[in-house]
């Protein structure tokens, strides 16, 4: 969703967008590096989609599935992803994908940000705000993500059960959540956001992201409410992101 692109504080450096079928990457970096963003991406979709012919059951799943020694890199991040989240692999298609390609422009720009439909990988080299995006919450916009220079490379990715495309049996106006792994912060916010169906329900989502394997935190939003767990800064913006 084009909505996200706007809502990491970064002017200072150069943007630029990769797309390729299903796959909206909204790239910032010290320089344009599109054709070896383009390249990256297409090797690992490529990948993901040969495994996916030979294997459907990948694609349709909603429980996690163990995969060989020999499936691709990509497959494996997101079957472990699923694994520990406890749900199917292709709930971390869109941060695993954002992680590949980060992680492989990191020789050509010391500071890289991948936002692939709301879900990021960044590797910042200075202090940077990610504004949260909650639909028609009244929360949304109006507080931030602080994050600092050695708490990455990280994932920070969101999932909703009142905005976009994704599949979610909740109905949180917003989950994100922040690991080591974009693909298993992208599978645990789908995870998470399944607890969630009304603002009661918000200490259960935090409960249930507590007993995640890598999980560094958590804000939960459903309409006026906000939770928070784990190593997370929330800073309010006067000045909703736009």
């Amino acid at each position: 969703m084009k909505v996200y692109h706007s809502w990491v504080g970064a002017d200072d450096l150069v943007s630029f967008e990769v797309v390729e079928k299903e796959t909206d990457l909204f790239i910032r970096a010290e320089k344009s590096l599109h054709r070896k963003a383009l390249r990256v991406c297409l090797k690992h979709r490529s990948s993901l989609e040969k495994y996916i012919r030979q294997h459907p059951e990948f694609l349709n799943s909603l429980e996690p599935i163990e995969v060989g020694a020999e499936a691709p890199y990509i497959v494996k991040e997101m079957a472990e992803a699923g694994e520990r989240a406890s749900t199917g692999p292709m709930a971390a298609v869109a941060g695993a994908i954002a992680e590949c390609v980060g992680r492989e422009l990191l020789p050509f720009s010391s500071e890289i940000i991948v936002e692939n439909g709301g879900d990021i990988f960044l590797k910042l080299s200075k202090r940077r705000l990610i504004g949260v995006y909650a639909g028609s919450s009244p929360l949304s916009g109006r507080v931030a993500l602080e994050i600092e220079p050695n708490e990455t490379p990280l994932g920070v990715c969101t999932s909703s059960g009142t905005v976009g495309p994704s599949l979610s049996f909740g109905q949180a106006d917003a989950v994100v959540v922040l690991s080591d792994s974009a693909a298993l912060a992208d599978a645990a916010a789908t995870a998470i956001g399944n607890q969630v169906k009304g603002e009661s329900d918000i200490p259960r989502g935090l409960e249930f992201a507590r007993g995640i394997s890598g999980v560094r935190g958590v804000v939960i939003i459903k309409g006026r409410e906000m939770g928070i767990w784990g190593k997370v800064r929330i800073k309010p913006v006067a000045v909703p992101f736009l």
